[in-house]
C-alpha cells in the first residue's frame, strides 16, 4: 500500500511521512475528486492485533550477530525510529514499512506459554536468548500486555541466559527479575543511546524516552548489579556522527561496561522512508547524508554483504571505527560484556504432572 499527502496533523508524533510499502501493485492516494468537498480522514492511532504464534524462537545464522536465536513479544513498534531496519518485516503481514509500522503493532500475549514448551523439549539445546534485536520489547504497549514481563519470567524459572536491547525506560520495572538473573550470570542489557540532542532524538525516534531518561535507566539497571552496555546504534552519518564520543562519555558515567555501535543500514523500504524524513527535517543536509551512506556501501544505498552491512567499508567507515575505539579506551568501556552462563539452566518441574507430588520436598527455589 502507498499512502501520499498524509498531513503533519495526522500523523502527529509519528517518523514516517507516508506509509509506503514499495512491494505491492495495490496503491491508496489521496486524490481531489472534484466535488470540491472536505474529506475527511483518521488520525493514524496505535491500534493492536493478538497473534497466537505456534512458534516464538526465530532461529539466525548471520556471522553479524552473537547469537543464533532471537523472541519478539511484538511485531511493529511504536517507538517509530525512523531508520529502524526491522521496518520491512512488517510487509509481511500486509501492512506497510511506513506508518502501519508505528501505529499497526501486534502483540503475541501467549509468547510465555509457547517459550515454556519449547524450553522443556528434550531436544532444546541452551544458549542465550537474544530479545529487542527487531522490535522493542518495553514499546509502549508493554506496559499494558505485559508480554516481555512474562516471558522474563519463564526464563528465570528454567536459568535461562538472555541478552536483551531496548530504548524503553519501562525496563525497570524487571530490575527485579532482571537482577537475580544478573547474580547467577543470566542477564546483560544493551541500552540504545543514539543522540543526546533532545531535538534531534525526538524528530528520529519520536516516543521513545529521552535521551536523558535512557541515560537514567543505565544508571539504575547498572546500580542494581546489572551488567549495562551502552549503544550507539545506528550512527547517522552528518547528523549523529558528532556526538560518539561524548555518547561514550555519558553511557561511562551512567555506569555502563561497554559499548557497541552500528553503523546507518538502508534496506529495502527503509531508504525511501529515510530520505523523506531527511527532506522535511534536514533538506540542507540530505544529500551530504546520502553521500555518506553510497561511500560506504559501493555506491548503494545499502549491502547486505555479511560483514559489511553492519559497518560499512571505506575512509569514512574506517574513521568511525577508529572514534568508538579511542572513545571506549579513554572512557573505560570494553567491547564485551562477560559471556552469559548457559551450564545453569533447570527445567523447573511440569505443574499439573506426577512429578508435583514431590514437590513439598523441594526446596523453595527448586520447586516450579
Amino acid at each position: 500500500m502507498k499512502w501520499v499527502d498524509i498531513a503533519p496533523e495526522k500523523r502527529r508524533g509519528r517518523a514516517a511521512q507516508s506509509n509506503r510499502s514499495g512491494r505491492s501493485d495495490l496503491s491508496r492516494e489521496v486524490i481531489d475528486d472534484g466535488w470540491g468537498l472536505p474529506e475527511a480522514f483518521e488520525d493514524f492511532r496505535t491500534s493492536v492485533e493478538i497473534e497466537e504464534p505456534r512458534s516464538v524462537i526465530t532461529r539466525n545464522t548471520s556471522p553479524d550477530v552473537p547469537f543464533d536465536r532471537s523472541l519478539n513479544p511484538y511485531r511493529g513498534c511504536e517507538h517509530g525510529c525512523i531508520y529502524c531496519f526491522a521496518r520491512p518485516t512488517h510487509a509481511y503481514l500486509g501492512y506497510s514499512a511506513g506508518l502501519d509500522f508505528e501505529t499497526r503493532l501486534v502483540a503475541r500475549p501467549n509468547a510465555p506459554e509457547i517459550l515454556a514448551t519449547a524450553l522443556r523439549r528434550n531436544s532444546y539445546k541452551v544458549a542465550p536468548l537474544a530479545i529487542g534485536t527487531n522490535t522493542d520489547p518495553y514499546q509502549p504497549i508493554e506496559g499494558t500486555y505485559e508480554v516481555m514481563r512474562g516471558v522474563l519470567e519463564v526464563l528465570q524459572a528454567f536459568r535461562h541466559p538472555v541478552a536483551i536491547v531496548t530504548k524503553g525506560a519501562l525496563i525497570e520495572r524487571d530490575i527485579d527479575i532482571l537482577a537475580e538473573m544478573a547474580s547467577e550470570g543470566l542477564a546483560q542489557i544493551g541500552i540504545s543511546v543514539t543522540t543526546l540532542d533532545r531535538k534531534v532524538a525526538r524528530l528520529m525516534e519520536p516516543r521513545v524516552p529521552a535521551p536523558e531518561r535512557r541515560l537514567q535507566s543505565i544508571e539504575r539497571l547498572s546500580a542494581a548489579g546489572i551488567p549495562v552496555r551502552v549503544m550507539m546504534a545506528p550512527v547517522v552519518p552528518a547528523i549523529t556522527d558528532v556526538e560518539i564520543e561524548a555518547v561514550m562519555r555519558a553511557g561511562s558515567e551512567a555506569g555502563a561496561r561497554a559499548a557497541s555501535w552500528i553503523m546507518l543500514r538502508l534496506p529495502l523500504e527503509v531508504s525511501e522512508l529515510f530520505q523523506e524524513w531527511l527532506s522535511a527535517h534536514f533538506p540542507e543536509r540530505a544529500a551530504r547524508v546520502m553521500a555518506r551512506v553510497r561511500e560506504m556501501h559501493r555506491g548503494q544505498d545499502y549491502d547486505a554483504r555479511w560483514g559489511r552491512r553492519m559497518r560499512g567499508e571505506g575512509v569514512y567507515a574506517e574513521m568511525i571505527a577508529r572514534r568508538f575505539e579511542m572513545a571506549m579506551r579513554r572512557y573505560g568501556l570494553v567491547r564485551k560484556l562477560p559471556a552469559l552462563r548457559c551450564d545453569r539452566f533447570a527445567p523447573p518441574l511440569a505443574r499439573g504432572g506426577q512429578m508435583d507430588l514431590f514437590q513439598g520436598a523441594l526446596p523453595p527455589s527448586q520447586r516450579g
